[in-house]
């Protein structure tokens, strides 16, 4: 509102400015010592006008809105986390288990929860029953393309490779698939997108109840295991340990390695991704979590083999319920990367991919990551490649 003299500031009378004194023509002007304390008075009262109007501010924009911002200057009282029994999800593995994420989150509690896969991780984090999760690239893409924008951020990768199409010995090529059945992880997961989108280059269809060409049966990985040993499924597109099980406990072969699929070999497994929500109202508990995930990073990037492998053991029978043989968890390690970058470079192609599939729409994900808080605890920068905040 415009001020006037026939609407003056509070505090000040008509014809005079908030912090300056007026004098009248006939009046002796004042004592330079006194003007200065009026001057001062005046200003003080301006401030205190000043940071009233801000509370009021604050105030008339409701309880809720005021709220969050108290809420975003202090550490939330819990953090609830998810990821998936999978040597894809490794970094979560050691993190809970050695507790490196604990001691970072330090007063905030730290609950965590199992899934067998992303679109599962994703409804649970949508409908508030999770905070964050490790998770596979193409849900986390569904789920920001159907909210517009409004669901969750990519703030951290996790782990690059270790997902593969084996098969059963005979299938030599894409060609002797037609007619076969196959198995994913879950409908619209990332190596269900994959196997989708590779099907489709090669000039099959699919369709989401299991018809086509190819058949695909979406089943929990553990499942997929049985079904292969019982002759109940000719192949199956898994990520780690998944992949090396079928091969060394049920005679499966590789047809397909994504590495191969990808420039460089690199595509990214498994993410961090948070619900924005939750990131807005506490950015110190998200960077927290951060700084446990880049240890952990940095402890599976330099462990020796034997250690490794130990904990990942106990990690995974504490969240699957068993261990794995030598042999598995050696050759799972060997097909995976364990990285803080989610190479955003590639996530056009993954969008690409679940329109392909028919999982996804074509949209912008131009604001799909932040990885503001995980600059800020990184060695070195990571880019979201012009797709989000670094």
């Amino acid at each position: 509102m415009s001020r006037t003299p026939e609407n003056p500031a509070p505090g000040t009378q008509p014809g005079t400015q908030p912090g300056t004194t007026r004098i009248v023509a006939g009046e002796t002007g004042k004592p330079k010592r006194k003007r200065t304390l009026e001057i001062a008075l005046a200003a003080g009262l301006v401030l205190l006008i000043g940071a009233g109007a801000a509370v009021a501010s604050t105030l008339s924009r409701g309880p809720e809105t005021a709220s969050a911002a108290v809420a975003g200057t202090t550490p939330a009282t819990e953090l609830r986390l998810g990821y998936f029994g999978n040597i894809t999800h490794a970094p979560a593995l050691v993190g809970v288990n050695k507790g490196f994420i604990a001691k970072e989150l330090g007063q905030t509690k730290l609950t965590t929860q199992v899934f067998n896969a992303g679109p599962a991780a994703i409804e649970a984090l949508n409908a508030g029953a999770i905070d964050a999760t490790y998770i596979g690239p193409n849900p986390a893409i569904n789920s920001y393309v159907k909210s517009g924008g409004a669901s969750v951020s990519i703030i951290a990768g996790a782990a690059s490779g270790g997902a593969q199409l084996v098969v059963r010995p005979g299938i030599n090529s894409a060609a002797d698939l037609r007619g076969k059945t196959l198995a994913s992880p879950q409908l619209g997961g990332t190596q269900d997108v994959a196997l989708r989108a590779w099907l489709g280059k090669r000039g099959f269809k699919t369709s989401m109840d299991g018809g086509g060409d190819v058949a695909i049966n979406p089943t929990e990985n553990a499942q997929t295991l049985k079904l292969f040993q019982d002759g109940k499924l000719d192949g199956a597109w898994l990520p780690e340990p998944w992949a090396s099980r079928l091969v060394l406990q049920a005679g499966a072969k590789v047809l397909v390695d994504e590495k191969d699929l990808w420039d460089k070999g690199e595509f990214v497994t498994t993410v961090l991704i948070v619900n924005k929500k939750f990131a807005a109202e506490h950015p110190a508990t998200v960077q927290a979590l951060l700084k446990g995930h880049v240890e952990s990073v940095d402890w599976l990037n330099a462990a020796p083999a034997a250690e490794k492998a130990a904990v990942l053991n106990a990690a995974l029978k504490a969240a699957a319920g068993s261990a794995l043989p030598a042999d598995v968890i050696d050759r799972s390690l060997k097909n995976i990367v364990f990285t803080i970058d989610p190479l955003a470079g590639t996530y056009k192609k993954l969008l690409q991919d679940g329109v392909d599939a028919g999982t996804t729409k074509q949209a912008d994900i131009s604001g799909i990551f932040d990885l503001t808080a995980l600059n800020a605890v990184a060695a070195k920068k990571i880019s979201a490649q012009g797709l989000g905040k670094d």
